[in-house]
């Protein structure tokens, strides 16, 4: 079913074009470089962009099947023996808890899709698809993965009509989030402004949501990724630094003990995992900033290899086969590319 549904959805261009979340060819990585490739150009333009990240409650689990099923019967046109198949899937069904040997009582489910199920995923981006649709309206830009969502719109510091559409329009997603039962939660929804140093910060009238106050931040963490107010990514790979250093040192620990193979394994789990994940939206960055990650990979190298600190580790790295940072990046953005070019061979 999640097949023929998929095929479905892909040969009748049905999928949201800003959705990435749980579709072939798109991920994490896919959505960063999209919306880091507009911040970039409108702030090359001279232009300060608001970024907001809203912050959807347990939205997995409030789903309303009514709601569902009529959308699957209206955008995307399944009727009949298809509807009433997705009818039964979701209805009559029971939940419960086990813990070792001790099993709750079942209890009705009777909102949200089944987690842990290959439709699950899918349904869930189905039931958003009217969301892009009142973004739209106010001209503001989007991109979604899964139940992540954010917005952003460019402006320079005299525009006047800016600040009015976005606050509508976060208006108009709260209210359809209502009546969706969505719930929104105000206070972990997350403000940047993105630009030049020499805009940013600038004076704004507040931005609001019932009643509650976005108040600009100095970072954010958007799909694992920290964004700075001028996109350094300082903050970004001092919390990769942080994080890698403290398992090199763990793995140290445990190093005399381990084979070459189990410590390379731990390490690539733990470290090079790290440094590698959404790697392109680093493209650009100066050479001082991306050294900091050169030298993570470089105390792995010496870990992994027992090679001591005053040896050259260009050739360590060459005998382990591991590309140095900033070919990484440029690998990783190569490869991207390579695939959005030849999509349909994938």
């Amino acid at each position: 079913i999640e097949i023929c549904l998929f095929f479905t959805l892909t040969s009748n261009n049905l999928y949201e074009t800003f959705q990435s979340g749980f579709r072939s060819h798109h991920s994490t990585e896919t959505a960063l470089l999209k919306v880091t490739n507009d911040l970039l150009l409108s702030s090359d333009s001279g232009q300060v962009t608001i970024l907001i990240l809203l912050d959807l409650s347990a939205a997995f689990d409030t789903i309303n099947h009514s709601i569902l099923l009529s959308r699957l019967q209206s955008s995307i046109n399944i009727t009949g023996t298809a509807l009433t198949w997705f009818t039964s899937y979701l209805t009559n069904r029971q939940q419960f808890i086990k813990v070792n040997n001790c099993t709750s009582p079942t209890a009705p489910l009777s909102h949200g899709v089944p987690q842990g199920s290959v439709l699950g995923p899918l349904l869930f981006i189905l039931y958003l698809l009217p969301l892009g649709n009142i973004i739209r309206r106010h001209n503001l830009h989007f991109h979604c993965y899964a139940d992540d969502i954010q917005l952003y719109i460019s402006t320079n510091t005299t525009a006047t009509t800016t600040l009015p559409s976005l606050s509508s329009c976060l208006a108009d997603i709260k209210s359809w989030m209502r009546k969706n039962f969505l719930l929104l939660n105000c206070d972990k929804t997350d403000l940047i402004l993105i630009g030049p140093k020499s805009l940013t910060p600038f004076p704004h009238p507040p931005i609001t949501i019932d009643n509650t106050t976005l108040s600009p931040s100095a970072h954010i963490r958007n799909l694992g990724v920290i964004f700075d107010s001028n996109l350094t990514f300082e903050p970004h790979i001092n919390q990769i630094t942080k994080t890698a250093y403290f398992h090199l040192r763990n793995v140290a620990r445990l190093r005399p003990f381990l084979s070459f193979s189990a410590a390379e394994t731990l390490i690539h789990a733990f470290v090079t995992s790290r440094l590698d994940y959404c790697n392109s939206v680093l493209f650009g960055s100066t050479s001082k900033v991306l050294n900091k990650l050169q030298l993570i990979q470089n105390s792995a190298a010496r870990l992994l290899t027992r090679t001591c600190s005053h040896d050259h580790i260009t050739p360590v790295l060459r005998n382990l086969h591991w590309l140095p940072i900033s070919h990484r990046i440029q690998y990783k953005l190569l490869l991207l590319t390579f695939k959005s070019i030849h999509y349909n061979r994938f």
